[in-house]
């Protein structure tokens, strides 16, 4: 289960997956995608996408956490 808290801090959300679309990182529901944060570049929604990910990779709990970063 993983759960982000949106980069406006207005929305805790459990996604099933996150992708990066441009300069803003999505998360995805079976029933919906939700923009959770907006960066200055590509290249930076990718570092966040690549933090997301090495925070999946290091919890051993069933739950996630993570917090978009304002930049």
């Amino acid at each position: 289960m993983l759960w982000i808290m949106s980069q406006d801090k207005q929305s805790l959300i459990n996604v099933i997956e996150v992708s990066a679309e441009g300069k803003k990182i999505v998360g995805i529901s079976n029933e919906w995608n939700k923009t959770l944060g907006k960066y200055d570049s590509n290249e930076r929604a990718l570092v966040i996408l690549n933090e997301i990910f090495t925070k999946i990779q290091e919890n051993s709990g069933f739950s996630v956490t993570y917090t978009m970063p304002i930049k």
